[in-house]
């Protein structure tokens, strides 16, 4: 039976590759996009499978909602998509962009669509969630911006939220599992803020970082492996997992505290106005 994944942020960069691999497996891809043209564009570069476009602004909660309404199954979502190194902007709801969308679109997405997914929610995460720290007193980070911090900050807050979610779906059908792709050369740093830092970037994406599609690595196999269970992350198995064959790898000791993601659920939910029902989680 052919499976079907959601994919966010999905006609480029690791997103892409992804959904190529998935498709080249036979599988349905919905491509969550945040532009339809460019979408539909990376859509004719697909050669197997099938796939199928739609529209969702994560900077934008109601869009998320009114993406997740037109969802009626699927078999696992990926929660993909990110932005990285801008300066100081703010999402449709006056969030901080790197917090909504990193984490904040992906909490309500999963929470909308959780009682239609099932098999796994995949979460996308990066090593930076090591150097991040959650600041529930300046979540919005209104107060000293430095876009790093918040990336990394957003990551972490992808990690609390996964292995939170696991807890949670405890002796549920269904799964939460993490993934980090590594260091791997994507549009996601040509993208960041003008300076050193994104020159700095760019130059390891030209002579350190592994292509998208051995980024995308982890990602897959956390996604379709049979294996996988609920609560482990998947990275690379090289040196530092800057790249390498995708294997089980562990997350900073500061994301599994479950009084933090306890905090940052009760925060989530505050903010994006979705409650996880009990029904519909474990």
């Amino acid at each position: 039976m052919t499976k079907t994944y959601v994919i966010t942020g999905a006609n480029s960069g690791l997103g892409f590759a992804t959904t190529k691999a998935l498709t080249d497996r036979g599988a349905h891809v919905i491509m969550a996009v945040r532009d339809g043209n460019k979408g539909r564009e990376a859509q004719t570069r697909l050669t197997g499978g099938s796939s199928e476009v739609r529209v969702v602004d994560l900077a934008d909660l109601a869009s998320v909602r009114a993406f997740a309404d037109g969802i009626e199954r699927a078999d696992v979502l990926i929660n993909n998509a990110g932005v990285m190194g801008l300066p100081r902007t703010l999402s449709a709801q006056g969030f901080e962009l790197q917090f909504a969308v990193n984490h904040l679109a992906h909490f309500a997405l999963t929470g909308l669509l959780l009682d239609r997914i099932a098999d796994r929610v995949v979460t996308v995460s990066s090593t930076l969630h090591k150097r991040g720290r959650l600041d529930f007193d300046d979540l919005n980070a209104e107060h000293g911006y430095r876009h790093g911090t918040a990336y990394n900050q957003s990551k972490l807050a992808n990690v609390v939220f996964g292995l939170e979610l696991q807890r949670r779906l405890r002796g549920s059908s269904l799964r939460s599992v993490l993934a980090h792709p590594g260091y791997a050369a994507t549009s996601l740093q040509a993208k960041t803020q003008p300076g050193l830092y994104r020159r700095a970037l760019l130059l390891g994406n030209r002579f350190l970082a592994a292509s998208a599609e051995e980024g995308a690595r982890p990602t897959v196999f956390a996604a379709t492996d049979p294996a996988v269970t609920g609560g482990q992350f998947i990275g690379p198995g090289g040196l530092g997992e800057m790249r390498g064959a995708p294997r089980v790898v562990q997350p900073a000791r500061k994301a599994t505290d479950p009084r933090v993601a306890e905090r940052l659920w009760s925060v989530s939910e505050r903010l994006t106005g979705v409650r996880y029902l009990s029904t519909t989680v474990g």
